[in-house]
C-alpha cells in the first residue's frame, strides 16, 4: 500500500509543481503551490517523518504561500496590464539549462552516500534542528532573504504613481 501512496502523492507534487509554473493567473499558480506542499508533507509522513510533514504544512503551506496571497493581492494588476510573453532565445536557454540540471542531478545523485543515521533520528526535531542551523545554516539565511527580497520587489514594482 505504501508504494501506492508513495506515487499518487509523489504524482500529485509534481503535478502541482507543473501547474505553478505553467499558470497564467497568480492565484491559481499559489494554489497549486499549497496542494504541492501538503502532496510533499504526505510523502514525509509515509517517510515517518511527521515533524517535518507538520512543519512543511505549518511554515510553507501556512505561512510562506500566505505571505505570497497577501502580497499577489496586494499588488492587484489587472489583468490588460501584464506582460505579454513573446517567445524568445531565453526561452530556449532555460529548456536547455532545465535538461542539463536534471542530467546533472542524476549524475550527483547517482555518486551521493547519505551518511548513516539511525532510523528513529531522521525526522526528529533535535535532528532537524541540528541539521539546519549547523550543516544548512548559510542555506537557510539565503532563502530567507531572498523571500524578504521578492516581496519588498513586487511591492516596489507594484506600487502606483502618485
Amino acid at each position: 500500500m505504501e508504494p501506492i501512496l508513495f506515487t499518487l502523492f509523489g504524482a500529485i507534487a509534481v503535478g502541482g509543481a507543473l501547474l505553478v509554473v505553467t499558470r497564467k493567473n497568480p492565484m491559481s499558480a499559489a494554489l497549486s503551490l499549497i496542494m504541492s506542499l501538503f502532496a510533499v508533507a504526505a510523502l514525509f509522513v509515509l517517510r515517518q517523518a511527521h515533524f517535518l510533514a507538520a512543519i512543511q504544512v505549518i511554515v510553507y503551506a501556512g505561512a510562506v504561500v500566505v505571505l505570497f496571497i497577501f502580497v499577489i493581492m496586494l499588488i492587484n494588476v489587472p489583468e490588460n496590464r501584464l506582460p505579454i510573453e513573446k517567445p524568445t532565445v531565453y526561452r530556449l536557454l532555460g529548456v536547455v539549462a532545465a535538461g542539463l540540471l536534471m542530467i546533472e542531478g542524476g549524475l550527483a545523485s547517482r555518486n551521493f552516500s547519505a551518511p548513516a543515521t539511525a532510523v528513529g533520528e531522521v525526522g526528529s526535531v533535535e535532528a532537524v534542528g541540528h541539521a539546519l542551523f549547523t550543516d544548512y545554516l548559510f542555506a537557510f539565511e539565503v532563502t530567507s532573504v531572498l523571500l524578504l527580497a521578492a516581496v519588498v520587489g513586487a511591492t516596489v514594482l507594484a506600487k502606483k504613481k502618485i
